[in-house]
């Protein structure tokens, strides 16, 4: 088995290495996201897309370092059959920091065999990817969604049995725009958006419940009401459950680092946004309180418009 992972891994130009714990709590209460515990079996990510957060931010190196976390199986296992043992419940959170779909995982499977695990000790999972590859799992995900165990506190406030057997398997599907040709410029080595909505009409009717990480919304390519409409035209067709919006941030100041690969691509493809997008940034990481405020308007009037929420439950 290591054999085999450490030949997969360097195919794919990834490194192997043993880590202390794969379960990371989060902080405060459950976010957007829903989670209680975060869990990547890989480290960077081979997507690397242009605006990811994780290139120059303090959150990790660089999304082009790539790890498997090879005894991810043995810790996940023992951790989770403890939670178990304890009567603890916690949703599991798939893909917060990297692809867990990523091309490597179609010959690996290390998710796959994650999903296993988290069935056998009945947790509900939330998965977040910008990968079709996560059809692959609908058998494990439909267990799951029949046999997790819900957190005691979600149970409590919706007692809907439908309702409840949705939030154990959620699938959310990250975009920044629903335009494959815009994607391909930002995004180019990711599924593309045509095919992670095909994914979602998949997985609608097999019955779960299915949504997108609106994030990062990009500054004059697809924030104006008119991109939004768009946009969330296309999310209404495919009968998305719910969208979580953000914005767009970068950081850094190397060239591996996402603000100057986002605004090179930027000046190379669009040079009559870049200058404009370039002051937004000029000495920030983050866009202003103004504009997030103007943009929550417009996504909050549009993704009411269409009667689609903008939170999970």
């Amino acid at each position: 088995m290591k054999f085999k992972m450490a030949e997969i891994a360097k195919k794919y130009s990834f490194e192997l290495k043993n880590v202390k714990t794969v379960l990371n709590k989060r902080k405060g209460e459950r976010s957007f996201f829903m989670e209680d515990y975060t869990l990547n079996p890989y480290m960077g990510c081979s997507f690397d897309c242009s605006y990811c957060y994780v290139n120059g931010s303090k959150y990790a190196n660089k999304t082009s370092s790539l790890t498997v976390k090879s005894n991810v199986y043995e810790l996940l296992r023992t951790q989770l059959k403890n939670k178990a043992n304890r009567g603890e419940r916690a949703i599991i959170n798939l893909g917060s920091a990297s692809d867990c779909y990523m091309p490597i995982e179609e010959e690996l499977g290390l998710t796959r065999d994650i999903l296993k695990i988290i069935n056998r000790f009945k947790f509900p999972v939330h998965i977040i990817t910008k990968s079709e590859l996560v059809l692959r799992d609908i058998d494990i995900l439909k267990k799951i969604q029949k046999s997790a165990i819900l957190p005691e506190d979600i149970l409590i406030k919706h007692d809907f049995e439908d309702e409840i057997c949705k939030l154990k398997a959620i699938i959310t599907f990250s975009f920044s725009t629903t335009d494959d040709k815009i994607a391909k410029i930002f995004e180019y080595k990711t599924s593309p958006p045509s095919k992670r909505l095909n994914a979602i009409e998949k997985l609608k009717k097999e019955g779960f419940l299915v949504g997108v990480a609106l994030m990062p919304i990009l500054p004059f390519l697809s924030d104006s009401e008119y991109s939004l409409n768009k946009i969330f035209s296309d999310f209404k067709k495919y009968n998305v459950d719910y969208v979580l919006p953000g914005s767009l941030t970068l950081f850094g100041e190397n060239t591996n680092h996402s603000k100057v690969k986002y605004l090179s691509l930027l000046k190379e493809n669009y040079p009559e946004i870049h200058e404009k997008t370039a002051k937004m940034f000029q000495g920030k990481e983050y866009l202003s309180k103004i504009y997030q405020k103007k943009l929550n308007g417009r996504v909050y009037k549009v993704a009411n418009e269409f009667k689609i929420r903008t939170s999970i439950i």
